[in-house]
């Protein structure tokens, strides 16, 4: 069965065709930077690498593209579209109305739009992805998994927050939790790798955005993410963590709409705010040419990052590991080292050349004697999103 898996991000799309059960990938690939002039468009099979820098203007142009690159004559995989039997959408909010994943309708589409105000950077392009995909593959089954359905383990400490009761209850104002599926699949494969009886661990999800999460054998106990995916660590364009009373400032006093607003704290701030730049391959070229801005910028996103593995390691007791996933977490050397340097009170204790070592498998960076493992998990929130589509319509 073959399943094709798509992953509307906030400013990126990344497919996979997997054939399952046999998990095996028969071609993967990734949009980013959609919406620039030099979008850049990869498509990988067993025998074809492309990498293409283009303009894509949008979510639906980056999903035609894809069909493109599927049906090519010459560097496609398939020959018509009826071959890909599903696929499975990454969704970002579900709320507390999904918790597995869905075969998906008009009432559930309905429910997605209707959580877009949560997270706005992503489901409206979730949302997209899904009704482009039901045009372009109009006989697949195509079924949403959740991102925050990971984090309906949170203890009620965990994700409630010290406002009045009522709108807890009737409002389900609370922590939800994001990238889920990455936490999830990353977690096992570290609980795995680390054949411990009882794990306490910590796993570190930068990208675009960014979220942290604390796991006690493998279920998640808290997580940096809340009602939307705006707070907790220093994003691409997200402010992450701010005094609400800034928010109350900038309308009464700068004349700001809450629109506006919105707009600023969600895509004008985090690194671009503080940089210009929201990649951060290009903050880290300009710091390495001494950009104080990015300098400053890199080490406020690690001083974040350290933060919130105090907090855990102290709301769990203990902390076995850390683990580094996702683009930024998988592939930045520099953010690694600023995060886990001077860490040497929590058994945390980084060996650089292994920081330096480019690798798409699981390793270890600590030095021998770190009481505490350092690991990069390389992510792949589409195969536990195939994984899930699979075993939820068979």
């Amino acid at each position: 069965m073959n399943i094709l898996v798509i992953n509307s991000g906030s400013s990126s799309i990344k497919f996979q065709l997997i054939e399952m059960p046999s998990e095996t990938l028969i071609c993967s690939g990734l949009v980013e930077r959609i919406g620039a002039e030099d979008a850049i468009l990869n498509y990988k099979t067993k025998q074809i690498d492309l990498k293409h820098v283009e303009h894509i203007k949008d979510y639906k142009e980056g999903l035609k593209k894809i069909e493109d690159l599927l049906l090519d004559p010459e560097q496609g995989v398939i020959k018509n579209t009826d071959e890909i039997e599903i696929i499975g959408h990454r969704v970002v909010h579900g709320g507390n109305s999904f918790s597995d994943p869905k075969l998906i309708t008009d009432t559930v589409k309905q429910d997605i739009k209707a959580y877009s105000s949560l997270a706005p950077l992503h489901n409206p392009n979730n949302l997209q992805g899904i009704i482009v995909a039901e045009q372009l593959f109009p006989k697949a089954k195509q079924v949403a998994i959740f991102d925050t359905a990971f984090f309906q383990t949170l203890p009620e400490k965990a994700k409630k927050y010290a406002l009045p009761n009522q709108l807890y209850n009737e409002e389900q104002i609370q922590v939800y939790g994001f990238h889920g599926t990455s936490h999830k699949y990353v977690t096992e494969k570290a609980l795995a790798y680390l054949n411990l009886k009882s794990s306490k661990i910590i796993t570190i999800h930068l990208g675009n955005g960014c979220s942290m999460t604390a796991s006690i054998n493998g279920k998640s106990v808290d997580h940096s993410l809340g009602f939307t995916p705006s707070n907790g660590l220093i994003m691409g364009t997200r402010v992450g963590d701010i005094d609400h009373a800034i928010i109350f400032y900038l309308v009464d006093k700068l004349g700001y709409t809450l629109q506006e607003v919105n707009h600023l704290v969600n895509k004008q701030s985090g690194m671009l705010g503080l940089t210009g730049y929201s990649d951060l391959r290009d903050i880290e070229r300009e710091a390495g040419s001494g950009n104080k801005d990015c300098q400053l910028a890199l080490a406020m996103n690690a001083y974040r990052i350290k933060k919130y593995i105090g907090a855990y390691t102290a709301a769990m007791n203990g902390l076995d590991a850390i683990v580094f996933t996702a683009g930024i977490g998988e592939n930045s050397s520099v953010i690694r080292q600023l995060v886990c340097e001077d860490m040497d009170y929590f058994g945390i204790d980084i060996n650089i050349a292994k920081n330096e070592i480019r690798s798409k498998t699981i390793r270890e960076i600590n030095t021998a004697t770190s009481r505490t493992k350092i690991l990069i998990v390389p992510t792949n929130e589409e195969l536990e999103i195939a994984k899930q589509a699979f075993q939820l319509l068979t």
